[in-house]
């Protein structure tokens, strides 16, 4: 079994990948995740920081090279990226791009529960997503185009995946759409008469029932 990470933390990662770009100190560093996007790739909860900072220098990921002060404010530690964080950013990067790990996610939730909805219902909520979800391919496509005008493809790699999830959640969505539209969705006269006529629609006592 692997080693557990000793700082198991995407922020740490984060921080990881500002500091191999060159040494800074926390401030910088935060300001430079911030100007990526970092905090859309990943969740990052910047309350804990300088805590996460800490935790990787006492694990010996980073080291403090030198403290600077500008003008009155405060000292501030610069630290610079060790052997071993980018060993370890490199070892989570492999981790992260190359085993995928199933991900629990709002929309999944309440797909599992679509039954508890009415059919007509359920067919305006998916069309409404439709039209945010193409709202915003449309607005990504804009952004990842004016970005490639001056960053390179490789730094916008995970906006064109972005892009490709939220196309095929698109295509998937109309594809769902027309069945309902149609009748031809499999069980949907069951699902109707569940909630207009009081009747259970197959596989409720199954438990993929919206009461259970």
């Amino acid at each position: 079994m692997a080693a557990r990470r000793k700082v198991n933390n995407l922020l740490a990662l984060a921080v990881l990948s500002a500091l191999v770009q060159q040494p800074m100190h926390p401030y910088e560093i935060a300001t430079a995740l911030r100007a990526w996007g970092k905090d859309e790739d990943m969740t990052i909860k910047w309350g804990s920081f300088y805590t996460v900072v800490r935790n990787m220098e006492r694990h010996g990921l980073i080291a403090a090279v030198e403290s600077v002060r500008a003008g009155r404010r405060p000292e501030r530690t610069v630290y610079r990226i060790t052997d071993a964080g980018r060993a370890e950013l490199v070892d989570w990067a492999r981790e992260l791009v190359g085993d995928p790990v199933s991900e629990q996610s709002r929309f999944r939730a309440g797909l599992s529960v679509l039954a508890a909805l009415h059919p007509d219902d359920a067919s305006t909520l998916l069309r409404q997503r439709l039209d945010r979800v193409e709202a915003g391919i449309a607005a990504g496509r804009a952004a990842l185009a004016e970005h490639l005008r001056t960053v390179p493809r490789l730094f916008l790699i995970e906006s064109e995946y972005d892009l490709a999830v939220r196309e095929a959640e698109a295509a998937w969505l109309r594809d769902l759409l027309a069945e309902l539209g149609t009748g031809r969705y499999p069980g949907l006269d069951q699902w109707r008469a569940f909630h207009e006529d009081g009747g259970a629609p197959d596989g409720a006592a199954e438990g993929s029932g919206p009461a259970q």
